[in-house]
């Protein structure tokens, strides 16, 4: 008889849980749900192509619902699970139903709307779905004003797009300073500058108290700053993981809010798997579960669970959590922990700052590169790293999650090899260096 996996969800996750279960096995009834009209393109894009860094939405989408179907799954795009029956086994998309030996849910993530007056107004936008943001990006080109709520990175990337739109853009947020839950004021500061100096307001420490409008369509954000005039505002605030489903078959949540998983992305329910933004993983260093990672988590989630569901046995690893993203014209981007973290959780650190270049001294485009390290005090094992500057800020965060994982120390990393040429790499390692000045001021206080 054959087996029937059910995967619900279009996203990273769900689409490569679909994939890598068929590819596994081929004999396998693989059926794939989503209630958007597309699967498998790029919602990160999204900003970029709002900004006009990236021409058109098309380069968004990857394959096409026919595409997979060709592979062998039943791709079912525009299908709403309305719920699930574990006796019968059975997903019920309103009067369909989908019988399953092996369900996967990869339901993702929603959001948390503000709490205040004026969210349901023509002109308050969220952004998630790729058709809406297709119709938006038309309407942007009558918008003078907008207001971006929230400095979290879909928010940075907003108000880092919007400007090249030649729209006046605002940005508020109760937070101290950007992307506070993750990077330290101090490293952001560059790009606080950058994001000013492209005339970006940045409206910082400051409470939504909620949007106003004239015949149902925005027209001010009301502020403890005060009113700020806008005919469009985007809501980026907190995401949720979307876990109802998983909920009402029994799944165990966990106190991130998100459902929990075992290293094969088993939940607690019987041949019930789940992965992507609905799911919490272990940090490797901090040994808590965390939740809501990107794209570049969810579909190696995605793969495991389709992996496991069709027979396989391949565990997922603990994470260390490298990030980036541009903020203005600077680039950013660290593994956790940052100082900020650290701090709040009471962990003994040290710290090492440097700021090298990208490139040879002599070679016209090099750029800045800051470096900031945080290691043990006892056992130099270092504990995370940010970086603000130009090119190769990526690479670097991609490069001390590894060093973390495999916990290096300030020793090794002042000593660490490095490419020497002109164009893409400088003598010293930024990296290299703030290590050594850690070194250097651990000796100096003893």
């Amino acid at each position: 008889m054959m087996t029937k996996i059910v995967v619900v969800g279009g996203g990273a996750a769900g689409t490569g849980a679909a994939t890598i279960a068929i590819q596994h096995d081929r004999s396998l009834s693989v059926t794939l749900l989503t209630e958007f009209e597309d699967i498998a393109y790029s919602p990160c894009g999204i900003p970029y192509v709002f900004g006009r860094e990236i021409e058109k939405f098309d380069g968004l989408f990857m394959q096409t619902p026919d595409f997979y179907k060709e592979m062998g799954l039943d791709v079912r795009p525009c299908t709403v699970v309305t719920r699930i029956d574990m006796g019968e086994r059975v997903v019920y998309a309103g009067e369909e139903k989908f019988p399953f030996d092996k369900l996967i849910i990869a339901t993702g993530w929603e959001y948390d709307p503000p709490d205040v007056p004026g969210t349901d107004l023509g002109g308050v936008e969220y952004i998630k779905n790729i058709r809406r943001a297709m119709e938006l990006d038309k309407q942007l080109d009558q918008v003078k004003r907008a207001v971006v709520y929230k400095a979290k990175p879909l928010g940075l990337e907003l108000i880092s797009a919007l400007p090249h739109r030649g729209i006046e853009t605002h940005l508020v947020d109760e937070a101290p300073w950007l992307l506070s839950d993750f990077a330290d004021p101090d490293m952001m500061k560059p790009v606080q500058d950058s994001l000013e100096e492209m005339g970006v307001k940045l409206h910082l420490g400051t409470k939504l108290l909620g949007f106003k409008g004239q015949n149902s369509r925005l027209s001010a954000v009301e502020t403890s700053d005060g009113e700020i005039p806008a005919e469009m505002a985007f809501v980026a605030t907190t995401m949720k993981p979307a876990t109802a489903l998983a909920q009402s078959i029994g799944c165990k949540i966990g106190s991130t809010g998100a459902i929990v998983v075992d290293d094969h992305m088993r939940t607690s329910v019987p041949d019930v798997y789940a992965a992507g933004a609905c799911v919490e993983v272990m940090h490797g260093l901090l040994k808590i579960p965390i939740q809501l990672l990107p794209g570049s988590y969810a579909y190696p989630m995605g793969k495991i669970a389709g992996y496991n569901a069709a027979g396989g046995d391949r565990p997922f690893q603990e994470v260390f959590v490298p990030w980036g993203i541009i903020g203005g014209k600077v680039q950013v981007g660290g593994a956790l922990i940052s100082e900020t973290i650290a701090k709040a959780m009471g962990m003994p650190y040290m710290v090492g700052r440097a700021t090298g270049i990208t490139a040879a001294r002599y070679y016209p485009t090099h750029e800045k590169m800051h470096v900031k390290l945080l290691a043990d005090p006892k056992t130099h094992r270092v504990l995370g790293a940010q970086f603000a500057g130009g090119d190769g800020v990526k690479e670097r965060a991609d490069f001390m999650a590894f060093a973390i994982r495999k916990e290096s120390t300030l020793e090794e990393l002042a000593t660490m090899e490095n490419v020497y040429s002109p164009p893409i790499g400088a003598l010293n390692e930024p990296i290299a260096l703030a290590a050594q000045a850690a070194l250097r001021d651990a000796a100096a206080k003893k």
